[in-house]
């Protein structure tokens, strides 16, 4: 009986939430600032992204109440989803200067950028995300720091009468492309469209703008891979030209223009 009192107490030592709560040799608390794994990292300060989810069938309007505004640049992208989206102008009751319908493969290899004007607020930017909800896209509206035209891209605008097309063809080294489409005062239809292959639409935007010399139109088109092709129509009548200015805006000096790229995607 003794033998079994004395054996009793053993059993009940150290239970194993002491073991949990001991620290292992070694520990320091105050190293966990320094892990560089975990859930330490998201305590980090990161960059600000004002960019707002618009999901699938829905909404989201952009105000500038302030005359001063006199450009906004738009910028949508996705998680490389599609990209099918309708942008609005709305300038007073009723009234829409500027609209456009914007298709785009992959979001995320190929986001949507442009600006437009507005001159004389108040004026509202409506985004209208009309995929299907399973494809979302972010939405990004500045009015502070805009893209603006190269000068040689402000210097080498040709004219598309109405109905007519031109095509511009690019280096595989060329990464993005500057379009600039306005007119002499009369409204402005067009297309522009990216191609990479016979028919194979990467992006395309329809564009109507009521004037396009107060409100001309400015975007920026990436262009990654091979066989990139911009065609501009104006859909116009031929009573309303138009001047168009297609020129490179950055270039990969680091990419040989000889690469072939199954597919028309070139993903490093």
């Amino acid at each position: 009986m003794l033998g079994f009192l004395s054996a009793t107490p053993a059993l009940r030592m150290a239970p194993p939430v002491m073991q949990i709560q001991s620290a292992p040799l070694g520990f320091t608390p105050v190293d966990t600032a320094e892990f560089s794994g975990g859930v330490v990292p998201t305590r980090a300060p990161i960059e600000l992204d004002t960019s707002v989810l618009v999901q699938g069938g829905s909404l989201r309007t952009w105000s500038y109440r302030s005359p001063s505004v006199e450009q906004v640049q738009i910028v949508l992208s996705t998680e490389g989803r599609p990209l099918d989206a309708d942008i609005e102008l709305w300038h007073g009751p009723d009234n829409t200067p500027c609209k456009m319908r914007i298709y785009v493969e992959n979001g995320q290899l190929r986001p949507f950028s442009a600006v437009i004007e507005t001159p004389r607020g108040p004026n509202t930017v409506a985004i209208r995300n009309i995929g299907q909800i399973e494809f979302p896209l972010a939405a990004n509206v500045v009015a502070d720091d805009v893209d603006s035209p190269s000068p040689d891209c402000a210097s080498s605008s040709m004219t598309i009468q109405g109905g007519a097309l031109r095509t511009y063809p690019f280096d595989p080294s060329v990464d993005s492309v500057q379009v600039l489409l306005k007119t002499d005062g009369r409204p402005l239809n067009s297309r522009i469209e990216l191609l990479q292959g016979p028919n194979n639409n990467k992006q395309v935007i329809e564009l109507y703008t009521e004037d396009g010399c107060d409100r001309p139109f400015f975007c920026i088109l990436e262009t990654p891979g091979s066989g990139n092709v911009i065609r501009v129509v104006n859909t116009a009548p031929v009573e309303f030209p138009m001047t168009a200015a297609v020129v490179p805006h950055s270039i990969n000096q680091e990419l040989a223009s000889n690469d072939v790229v199954l597919g028309g995607d070139l993903i490093w």
